[in-house]
């Protein structure tokens, strides 16, 4: 308890309160060796520990678990296996919702979309006929067949692959990106997020998804809102001026400034460094939302959604702006792809929403020179079974969560582009080996399974492109020391270019 007490005195002590309350010098010096490097200015955040292939990532959460057999995992052999029972050995006593596990059969359900195999590659990537604009990128794609999780539920499972935890209070990891490698930007946020708009807004979005836990509220996600002020507050009120705030803020600092070094409460930072940081923001948002300059090429690019203010393609125009400005983490969230029961209406609604962004994103990153060092990923909390929910129909079905087995893809940023990684089984249900036998992979960094991508691992991954050894980048919070991947977590080196 002592050393635990000691490292939060560390932590909470500047450099200057030390040797402004040590009396002699060589106290300070054993009192500094006893306490680390820490003490004499160095960072306590391990920062980048090795070249970064990556400088941002730029994270397309589709919210609700797209249906990876409608998307992106080709399965013809399913095809003759219309309606029959998903066999016992396939389901192999996983749980499953309470929506089906009242159903007397589980009906192995198809796919209706035809797929086209890009010939990027010898074994080529398959995409479905739902996203034919983002086919015309898929030679900048990675896609992994093979992500899983334990959570099968949507609150559970977001909070889980955003923090690395089920349960609610760890940092998200565009905080853990803010606090491991700091702002390329002072004007902006390290961490920006956009809700884009949808017509299937089924499940709720909670703050926690971008908090920044138990770090300091500096690394949270600041949200762009569509309408309205992008950010709240942004204006100043009828009558003040932006000289009288730049007084008000001087004054408000200089009494932080006092509480800070009565009371060493690193809180106290935090606030004065967001309340500069909205002041910066007052000049620089403006400037990033307005769209007036961009040529009608861009538009052409990303498609007259982009030009309404919250659309998905909006919100990608955004994102390659902020990438420009040298945001660190930009996250999209899309929320309506939880299609229990009418998944050809719904999933052909959100896909025409993020298609043509989505590849415009890749496209215009790489015609600017910054899709080499912008990590590009998309992918939803889990994915969605082969058997069908409720009524069985060739034409409108509806599919249940599945979290054994998902596809995301990546691009840019240090992933081999045009590449599929890992294989399912014929139902797209578990994990498969080369020979087509069932995996089963656990989360622990000592029993990895090589063709497998846990969440923790795509999580350690995006860390790995960016700089950062995930199981170097901690916090220490209560006497522990955190970290994103929490014990687990796998560097995928077979999808790194």
């Amino acid at each position: 308890m002592m050393n635990d007490l000691f490292r939060e005195t560390e932590l909470m002590m500047t450099r200057r309160q030390l040797f402004g309350r040590t009396a002699l010098g060589l106290g300070t010096a054993a009192m500094a060796g006893l306490m680390g490097r820490d003490l004499l200015g160095a960072d306590i955040k391990s920062g980048m520990h090795h070249a970064p292939k990556a400088k941002r990532v730029i994270y397309l959460f589709m919210s609700g678990g797209p249906s990876h057999l409608d998307l992106w995992d080709y399965k013809p052999k399913m095809q003759a296996m219309y309606g029959k029972d998903l066999p016992e050995e396939v389901r192999d006593g996983q749980r499953i919702t309470g929506m089906t596990s009242r159903q007397k059969t589980l009906p192995v359900c198809p796919t209706k979309y035809k797929f086209t195999k890009q010939e990027n590659n010898a074994d080529g990537v398959w995409v479905s006929e739902l996203l034919p604009h983002t086919a015309t990128v898929a030679k900048e794609l990675c896609v992994v067949h093979t992500a899983f999780t334990e959570a099968i539920n949507h609150d559970p499972a977001i909070t889980y692959i955003q923090s690395g935890s089920q349960i609610p209070g760890r940092p998200s990891l565009g905080a853990w990106l803010s606090y491991g490698l700091g702002s390329m930007n002072e004007n902006l946020p390290n961490y920006v997020v956009m809700h884009a708009r949808t017509k299937h807004a089924e499940q709720s979005l909670f703050g926690r998804l971008w908090g920044s836990g138990f770090m300091s509220s500096q690394h949270q996600g600041v949200l762009l809102r569509s309408e309205g002020d992008p950010v709240l507050y942004l204006n100043n009120p009828a009558g003040v001026t932006r000289e009288d705030r730049r007084a008000q803020l001087d004054a408000l600092s200089a009494l932080n400034q006092s509480q800070q070094e009565r009371f060493a409460d690193p809180s106290v930072l935090g606030r004065i460094k967001q309340h500069e940081m909205a002041y910066r923001m007052q000049a620089s948002v403006p400037e990033l939302m307005d769209l007036s300059k961009e040529p009608d090429s861009t538009f052409k690019l990303y498609g007259n959604d982009a030009k309404t203010p919250g659309t998905f393609a909006a919100c990608c125009l955004n994102a390659r702006r902020l990438a420009e400005r040298g945001v660190r983490n930009i996250q999209i969230f899309h929320r309506g792809w939880d299609a229990h029961g009418n998944l050809a209406g719904e999933h052909g609604n959100q896909c025409k929403d993020v298609d043509q962004g989505s590849a415009a994103l890749i496209k215009d990153l790489k015609n600017r020179g910054l899709l080499d060092d912008t990590l590009v990923v998309w992918g939803g909390e889990f994915g969605r079974t082969p058997y069908c929910q409720g009524k069985l129909s060739k034409q409108n079905y509806g599919r249940d969560h599945h979290p054994r087995c998902f596809s995301i893809w990546m691009a840019g940023g240090g992933v081999k582009p045009g590449i599929t990684y890992g294989r399912t089984d014929d139902y797209g249900y578990n994990i498969a080996d080369a020979d087509g036998n069932m995996l089963k992979p656990q989360p622990r960094k000592d029993k990895w399974t090589p063709g497998t991508m846990h969440i923790h691992d795509l999580n350690a991954t995006i860390l790995h492109c960016l700089g950062i050894n995930h199981r170097k980048l901690t916090y220490r919070y209560q006497g522990r020391d955190f970290r994103l991947t929490d014990v687990h977590g796998h560097v995928i080196k077979d999808i790194l270019a």
